[in-house]
C-alpha cells in the first residue's frame, strides 16, 4: 500500500515538472512581442554606427521607429509616438531620457542639426532602456 501511495506521488511530481517545462518552455513574449525579431533589428541598428553623422542621424531615427513599434504591439494607446510615450511613462525607468531621445529624433527629422557621436549614443542608450523596460529586449 505504502508502495503504491509512493509511486503515485511520484508521478504527480513528474506531471508537474513536466507541465513546468511545458510552461516555460512556450511562454511567449509580454502583450506578443518577439524578443528575437526586436533583438535582430536592435543589432542591426547598433551595427549600422559609425562616426559618419549621417549613420549617427539614421541610427538614432530607427531605435525611434523601433521603440514606437514596441510600444504599439505592448497596447499602449495615442495618436503619435508622443501619446503613446506618455500612456508608458510609468514603465520607463528613465523616463526623461527617453523623451529626450525621442526629441533628438525630432530634431533630426524636422531640422538640420549636427549631432555629436556621444550625443547620439546617449539617445540609443535611452531607447535600448526603454525597449527593456517594455518587454522588448
Amino acid at each position: 500500500m505504502e508502495g503504491i501511495i509512493v509511486l503515485l506521488f511520484g508521478a504527480v511530481v513528474l506531471i508537474g515538472v513536466g507541465l513546468m517545462v511545458l510552461i516555460a518552455l512556450t511562454r511567449k513574449s509580454p502583450k506578443g512581442l518577439n524578443h528575437e525579431e526586436y533583438r535582430s533589428k536592435w543589432l542591426k541598428i547598433e551595427n549600422s554606427i559609425s562616426e559618419d553623422e549621417s549613420s549617427l542621424h539614421l541610427a538614432v531615427l530607427n531605435a525611434d521607429k523601433l521603440l514606437d513599434a514596441a510600444l504599439k504591439a505592448r497596447g499602449f494607446r495615442g495618436e503619435t509616438m508622443g501619446e503613446r510615450m506618455k500612456n508608458a511613462r510609468n514603465a520607463f525607468r528613465n523616463n526623461d531620457a527617453v523623451w529626450g531621445a525621442h526629441k533628438l529624433r525630432n530634431k533630426i527629422a524636422h531640422e538640420e542639426i549636427s549631432v555629436s557621436p556621444k550625443l547620439a549614443k546617449q539617445a540609443l542608450a535611452a531607447f535600448k532602456g526603454a525597449l527593456k523596460d517594455v518587454g522588448a529586449l
